[in-house]
This record gives C-alpha cells, sequence and structure tokens, in this order.
C-alpha cells in the first residue's frame, strides 16, 4: 500500500501490485513530481501510460484533474487499478491495451499531464513523445513526466517537445518535456 499525499484524497491508502514485476514511484518521488508540476491543478485530462496501480494518476485526480485515462496491458494491474479506484469512489478511464493501440484510441485527446514510466527494458520512450507531438496531444501548457533508469539517456528535443528539467531520485530519473512555444 502506498499513501495519496496531498488533495482531495490526502492520506488515503491505495493498492500496488505485489511482487517485483512493477516499480510503484515512491511517496517521495511523486510529491517532488507535483510540486514541480503545479501542486494543484483547476480541470484538464491526464495520461498514465503504463500505470500499473495508477498511483499517479489518483494523486493527479487527488489535486484537481478532472479526467484521468490509465493504460495498462496486465490485467493484475487494470484489477488494481479498479480496486483503488473503488476505494477511491472515483471514476477513471482504464484502457486495458498495449500502449501503442492506446494512444491510436487517443490521439485525438488533449492532456495537461502525460505520465510515462515503461518497464526500463522497453526503450519506447522517444517513440511515444514523437506520437505525442505529431498529434498535438499536449496542450500548450502541459507536461509529460518520464520516469527512467537514472542513467538512460533521453533526446533533449523530440519535435516539438523538448526537456525542461531532470532529477534523480535513488536510481530513478524523472524527466520534465514541455512543447517548446
Amino acid at each position: 500500500m502506498i499513501k495519496i499525499i496531498a488533495g482531495k484524497y490526502g492520506s488515503r491508502n491505495i493498492k500496488t501490485l505485489k511482487g517485483n514485476n512493477t516499480r510503484p514511484t515512491s511517496n517521495k518521488v511523486r510529491g517532488a513530481i507535483f510540486s514541480r508540476v503545479g501542486p494543484y491543478y483547476d480541470g484538464g485530462d491526464s495520461l498514465d501510460l503504463f500505470a500499473g496501480s495508477g498511483a499517479f494518476s489518483f494523486e493527479a485526480l487527488s489535486r484537481g484533474i478532472k479526467n484521468a485515462y490509465l493504460v495498462d496491458n496486465n490485467r493484475d494491474s487494470i484489477n488494481i487499478i479498479k480496486e483503488n479506484a473503488k476505494l477511491l469512489d472515483v471514476d477513471v478511464n482504464i484502457i486495458n491495451k498495449d500502449y501503442k493501440i492506446a494512444l491510436n484510441l487517443l490521439k485525438d485527446k488533449k492532456f495537461k499531464l502525460i505520465f510515462l514510466d515503461p518497464p526500463y527494458k522497453l526503450r519506447v520512450i522517444d517513440e511515444i513523445i514523437k506520437f505525442v507531438d505529431v498529434n498535438n496531444m499536449l496542450i500548450e501548457d502541459g507536461v509529460i513526466i518520464v520516469e527512467t533508469e537514472k542513467n538512460y539517456q533521453l533526446n533533449k528535443n523530440i519535435g516539438n517537445i523538448s526537456i525542461d528539467k531532470e532529477a534523480i531520485y535513488g536510481d530513478s530519473k524523472i524527466s520534465y518535456y514541455i512543447r517548446k512555444v
């Protein structure tokens, strides 16, 4: 179990998957992310690819994001997301599909927050950000938050989207991409 840090559901526990197949983003790192991108929101949509337990999306909803889209192709993850949504009594859009299929389904949506935390062995971040850029899925003041291994080298610029900041937390690196103006 991990806690929602702040907002409407602050200090409420949510479930995580058992075992070592996933790496839930720690409370400390989620807190740092939301301190960086804005602690509270007045609406907007978020996309959480490779959602795992959905902790990022539930934190975003707690802080005022209006709609959350959670994508994962693992049945256990989908079941945990459903349980967590029920625990918090919140409606979320759950997509039990491969990320490529999900992106194509969502390509006409506009997102304020996009969270990418693929399994470290997948090297798909550039491909996903390029897709988001080409399909104009990130709103003007939106942010793409990418979690990788701390030594993973990301492209600084992908189309009209570029890294604004990076931070290291233990073995993880958080990169913040924004749309160039």
